[in-house]
């Protein structure tokens, strides 16, 4: 039975009747009757698991040789962006005044001081200096989790119980402590997410990430310590919760770092796509850098591993100024025993290659532990002991003297955060100044000296900004269904394998009127956000497709439109999460699907591969600026409705209206995008190839000023080359949809008519040469 909006063979039709369900020749009936939207995203995502368990299960740190080791720190520098150099801290500098004095306390052992220190331009680190009254045993920096305040962990106030103050007690044992200030997880007064999760937005964007920016904050303290410890006594790290997480970091990164507690954090991180947004890592387990393999870079150093339960977080922050806006999912929870364990051994394999296999320790609490705080599991006793220093008891709160309020916690929080949110950008208004730099290189002396010496940049960009899977292993095995068949053309539903449990899909329409022998062009064109391919053939009338696919087939087109796996909200946007610690996304997948559709397409007798288009709007716009970026079997690309100054679009605070920034949209965030490939760039690896930019002056996905700005730089590019009549910025009244005149136009004058002579301007291919 004909399924609604489809219809019944029509005997009219110019080839022979059609029957509704059968195949294309040379491909297998399509069978399948579930969404195959929805199973393509749920393919995905079981696929993206099994690749993340594969890269888990085959690290193995105990083989590791030291070239591995110094190539693994220097990608986790990158991945976290600590690529920035500090400024030097000669002295740590107090922070009080009349009303607040420096000085907030005192014991008979040690004295407590507000404290700041500079890290980066504009970029400083705040919390407390615990001196102790005679000559350092040690020098210690404790890190407390997120949502913990300095002076909780100094015994300052009585927010954890004294067995906890692991700053109070490690200051008693004559250690000279720092306790800096984490950014917390509470909500910003912008958009509603957790602050770590704002700066994580903006930072990732520009290849940096609120763990770096910590790390940089623990490191200068380290670059202060070991620059004045004359006494040859040495640094230590001890972190608790996101603490834990900061000082594991630290000390993988650090070698000056003698030993290093990591409380209520340590695990395996095959499910880190579960854990709260700003944990989100670029290419953290194809690089092996799970906590076993940050382990294997601190090792031989002393690793105390304290098992406590950690901070628990479980849905939104409270106290989210705007109800409205939909936040990234992410929990905590205390990592099971078992697999606690179990990380801890894989890393033992490390040390076990250094023949110091006793300086890893997995400290577990016993069963009179109080709660989840640090120092439950003897965290102390063991720092103390490796460090070479007799223990010591719990502080006594009756012994200490409070002298001052100190810095006002909401302030300091504040202050902490807008140095970062400062920093990122300004790194990423001068990002436009790093891109052009690295592409003065490409020769612009011509359309084919172009398009190679673009390659390189081609290649960067999709290793490290889209990101690569693995080839597909399994045969595409088509299949195919018709579904309409009307008096101009017939429309079937394909399907192809890619991996095992992803597929692409999409509807290919063939006019009737084509001849035997007769090659066509075909234009690919690709639905936006939410949308089904369904959508590009038979929606709404004046819906944003204006139904094109259909409209370019009634004009003797080919035209092809894929499923993409951008559908399902939630379901869709947690591929980016699972994505990433692979050193991939949502497009690495999407240019797979492509690569293989293009090589089905190509291989039709009905199709000229020579004349495939691609033409998205929306999101579909997105993935028109980075296919055919990267696959040259697109002979042009239009971009409908999105294209822009796309950093700023994702990571700017100027334009609360248009930034991504402020919304809901974590998925649209690509690792240092900004300097590597903005639009402009995308385009430029388009180029030669014929290249539009379609705009409606009512779209708010940005503005005409925005949009002009970065398309003139893809202007000029062409220009220079001399083929500036292939492209066009075509503007029209009007919105987020299809305008079409000027579009068709396009593809007229550059594909030629599809059923007759060509018209026009000659289009060059991919590497500038002249296509008959």
């Amino acid at each position: 039975m004909a399924q609604e909006g489809e219809h019944t063979p029509n005997s009219a039709s110019g080839n022979r009747p059609g029957f509704l369900g059968e195949a294309l020749p040379g491909s297998e009936p399509l069978e399948e009757g579930q969404d195959l939207a929805a199973a393509m995203v749920s393919g995905i995502g079981s696929f993206l698991e099994s690749e993340l368990a594969r890269a888990d299960a085959a690290l193995a740190p105990g083989a590791w040789t030291e070239a591995d080791i110094s190539a693994r720190r220097g990608a986790l520098a990158r991945s976290i962006g600590v690529v920035d150099n500090r400024l030097p801290v000669s002295a740590l500098e107090l922070v009080g005044n009349t009303l607040a004095p420096a000085l907030l306390a005192r014991t008979a052992r040690w004295e407590a001081w507000a404290a700041r220190w500079p890290v980066l331009p504009g970029v400083e680190g705040e919390g407390l200096w615990l001196r102790p009254v005679a000559p350092p045993a040690a020098h210690v920096v404790v890190l407390p989790d997120a949502d913990q305040a300095p002076e909780a962990l100094a015994g300052l106030t009585a927010d954890i119980p004294p067995s906890g103050q692991i700053a109070a007690r490690l200051a008693d044992a004559g250690c000279e402590v720092l306790i800096p200030v984490l950014v917390d997880r509470g909500p910003t007064w912008a958009g509603g997410h957790p602050r770590r999760e704002y700066v994580w937005r903006m930072a990732f964007e520009v290849g940096r990430h609120i763990i770096g920016y910590e790390v940089q904050r623990v490191l200068a303290l380290v670059d202060h310590l070991t620059a004045a410890a004359t006494d040859g006594q040495p640094v230590a790290l001890y972190g608790y919760g996101e603490g834990g997480l900061v000082a594991l970091h630290a000390a993988a990164l650090d070698r000056r770092i003698a030993a290093v507690v990591v409380s209520g954090h340590f695990r395996d991180r095959r499910e880190i796509w579960r854990e709260p947004l700003y944990r989100d890592v670029w290419g953290l387990l194809r690089a092996g850098l799970g906590d076993a393999g940050l382990a294997a870079l601190v090792a031989p150093r002393p690793l105390l591993v304290e098992a406590v339960s950690g901070p628990v977080v479980r849905g939104l922050p409270s106290g989210v100024p705007h109800p409205g806006v939909i936040l990234s999912a992410g929990t905590l929870e205390p990592a099971r025993p078992e697999l606690v364990r179990h990380e801890v051994e894989r890393a033992r394999t490390a040390y076990d290659r250094h023949g110091a296999a006793d300086r890893l320790e997995l400290l577990e609490p016993g069963p009179l532990a109080e709660g989840s705080a640090p120092g439950q599991a003897g965290g102390v006793e063991a720092l103390l002991r490796v460090l070479g220093l007799p223990p010591h008891g719990t502080p006594a709160r009756g012994c200490l003297d409070r002298l001052s309020p100190g810095p006002e916690p909401r302030a300091r929080q504040e202050r902490q955060m807008r140095q970062l949110c400062d920093f990122t950008q300004g790194l990423l208004r001068r990002s436009r100044a790093v891109r052009d730099t690295a592409w003065q290189v490409a020769d612009r002396s011509s359309p084919e000296a172009w398009a190679r010496s673009c390659q390189p940049f081609r290649e960067r960009f999709e290793a490290d900004v889209i990101g690569c899977l693995p080839e597909p292993d399994v045969p595409p095995r088509p299949r195919s269904r018709l579904v309409w068949d009307r008096p101009d053309w017939r429309g079937y539903e394909v399907l192809l394998d890619v991996w095992p449990g992803v597929f692409a899909s999409g509807l290919l329409l063939l006019p009737t009127d084509i001849q035997p022998g007769e090659r066509r062009p075909v234009v690919v064109c690709q639905h936006g956000l939410e949308g089904r391919a369904r959508d590009t053939v038979e929606g709404p009338p004046h819906g944003p497709y204006r139904n094109f696919a259909r409209r370019l087939a009634e004009r003797g087109y080919i035209t092809y439109a894929p499923q993409n796996p951008y559908v399902g909200d939630e379901a869709f946007r947690v591929l980016q999460r699972k994505s990433h610690p692979l050193g991939a996304s949502l497009f690495s997948v999407i240019v797979a699907q492509h690569r293989r559709t293009l090589a089905w397409l190509s291989g039709l007798p009905c199709v000229d591969a020579a004349r495939v288009a691609f033409y998205g709007l929306s999101y579909g716009g997105k993935a028109a600026m980075r296919v055919p970026a990267l696959l040259s079997g697109y002979c042009l690309s239009i971009c409908s409705a999105d294209f822009n100054e796309w950093a700023m679009k994702c990571a700017s605070e100027d334009e609360p209206q248009l930034s991504y920034l402020f919304g809901s949209e974590y998925d649209m965030y690509e690792f240092d995008l900004a300097h590597t490939c903005n639009y402009a760039e995308m385009a430029g690896l388009i180029a030669p190839r014929p290249f539009m930019v379609e705009r409606g002056h009512r779209d708010g996905v940005g503005t005409d000023e925005w949009v002009a700005f970065e398309y003139a730089r893809v202007a000029r590019l062409y220009d220079e080359l001399g083929i500036g009549e292939r492209t066009e910025l075509a503007t029209f009244v009007g919105g987020h949809w299809i305008d079409g005149r000027a579009s068709f136009a396009f593809l007229e004058r550059h594909l030629g008519d599809p059923r007759g002579v060509r018209r026009g301007a000659q289009r060059g291919g991919d590497d500038g040469r002249q296509r008959p």
